[in-house]
C-alpha cells in the first residue's frame, strides 16, 4: 500500500489514535480529536475524525442522530438500504436517529469529518456488524 499523506484541513488536528474499546468498530487506523465533550450545556459532543486510507467504521446507529461535516480528503457514507455516497470536503450529512449506516475513507485518500452526536442523552452509538470487503471494494 502506498504511504499517503494526511491532508491539512486547516482547521483541527488530527487527534489521538482511538481508544481501545472503539478500535474494534473501525476496519483500520481511526484518529479522534474531541472538540466539545457530551457533557456541554449546549447538549451536543463535536468532534474531528480522521481516517486512513480504506478504513471505515462497522454499520452502527445513533439514538439521538448525528451530522457529519467533511473537512478534507475523499470517503463514503451509506445507509440502509440505500446506495453508498461519495463525500468530499465542503460535504454535509444529516442522519437521523436510529438510522443504520457507515463511514469512512475511500480506498486511496485519508478522510476527515467532524462529527456532531446530537442529543448524546438519547444513548450511545449501537455498534454493528462490519461492513464486508466485498462490499466494499465494489465503491472505487
Amino acid at each position: 500500500m502506498k504511504n499517503f499523506d494526511l491532508p491539512n484541513t486547516g482547521f483541527f488536528a488530527k487527534g489521538d489514535p482511538l481508544p481501545e474499546p472503539l478500535r474494534k468498530n473501525f476496519s483500520g487506523a481511526c484518529y479522534l480529536n474531541p472538540i466539545i465533550p457530551a457533557n456541554s450545556p449546549l447538549g451536543c459532543s463535536v468532534s474531528n475524525v480522521t481516517f486512513e486510507p480504506a478504513c471505515r467504521n462497522n454499520w452502527h446507529k445513533h439514538p439521538g442522530g448525528q451530522i457529519l461535516l467533511v473537512t478534507g480528503g475523499r470517503g463514503w457514507y451509506q445507509e440502509e438500504g440505500k446506495e453508498a455516497r461519495e463525500l468530499h470536503a465542503g460535504d454535509a450529512v444529516e442522519i437521523h436517529r436510529n438510522v443504520k449506516h457507515w463511514h469512512g475513507a475511500a480506498k486511496d485518500s485519508w478522510f476527515s469529518h467532524i462529527s456532531i452526536e446530537t442529543d448524546p442523552k438519547a444513548g450511545p452509538a449501537e455498534w454493528l456488524e462490519p461492513i464486508s470487503d466485498q462490499e466494499y471494494n465494489q465503491l472505487d
